[in-house]
């Protein structure tokens, strides 16, 4: 028995994105964000930690998105569709499976997060301050090192198709944060980014996992 523990506007659209991809049956249990935007404490009656996504295979529990992709690929895609075999292409997928969270995200869910507050009744004082500061933080720090991001990022979608030889999970690992620098502004232009995302959003599963999340698949809430 496979059960999803799926937060919306989280990274656990990745694995309900999956799922489908894999053809797998499951039951899909949907927890809402609270008013500032934390997860619910139900989730810690799932895992300890309270987040998303959590996968739960059999009675046990598996968290952190790659963690559960490289769980479902080797369990249940006999077929290896989802995970290359050649050397290079199989270093490509074990990189970027893991810079999607351990480099791209750090930034991202920062700049998000500061996004979100902006739009948040707050007192005048610490508005003006939370503004003046997040805007230097933004410029200062963040931006330059997303645009450096950008960069790497568009040089190896220029050269490829996916970013790891064919569609992997790797792909699925990667796209949940480039729609979230899709909503960013002010970056450099991402014409390889938004056409990876084009036909990514094309494919029957991600269409169908987006029917089956309240949310949609949206990176953030509006």
């Amino acid at each position: 028995m496979i059960k999803l523990h799926h937060l919306e506007y989280s990274r656990s659209f990745r694995i309900l994105w999956a799922l489908e991809e894999l053809g797998l049956n499951y039951e899909l249990v949907n927890y809402q964000r609270r008013k500032d935007l934390s997860a619910p404490n139900a989730l810690k009656a799932v895992h300890p930690l309270g987040k998303a996504p959590l996968l739960e295979v059999d009675g046990e529990v598996i968290a952190e998105s790659a963690v559960i992709l490289e769980y479902l690929q080797s369990r249940f895609d006999k077929d290896n569709q989802f995970k290359p075999t050649e050397s290079q292409a199989l270093n490509q997928y074990h990189f970027w499976l893991h810079f999607a969270e351990g480099s791209l995200m750090p930034y991202l869910v920062f700049t998000l997060v500061m996004q979100q507050l902006g739009k948040k009744p707050i007192p005048p004082i610490v508005r003006t301050l939370t503004g003046a500061i997040g805007k230097q933080v933004f410029t200062q720090f963040m931006q330059p090192r997303l645009a450096e991001q950008v960069a790497f990022i568009e040089q190896h979608l220029a050269n490829n198709t996916f970013f790891a030889g064919d569609f992997s999970f790797a792909d699925v690992q990667m796209t949940f944060p480039l729609l979230g620098l899709l909503e960013i502004p002010n970056l450099p232009a991402m014409p390889n980014i938004e056409r990876f995302v084009q036909q990514i959003v094309a494919r029957d599963a991600y269409k169908t996992a987006q029917q089956k999340s309240p949310d949609g698949g949206k990176v953030a809430a509006k």
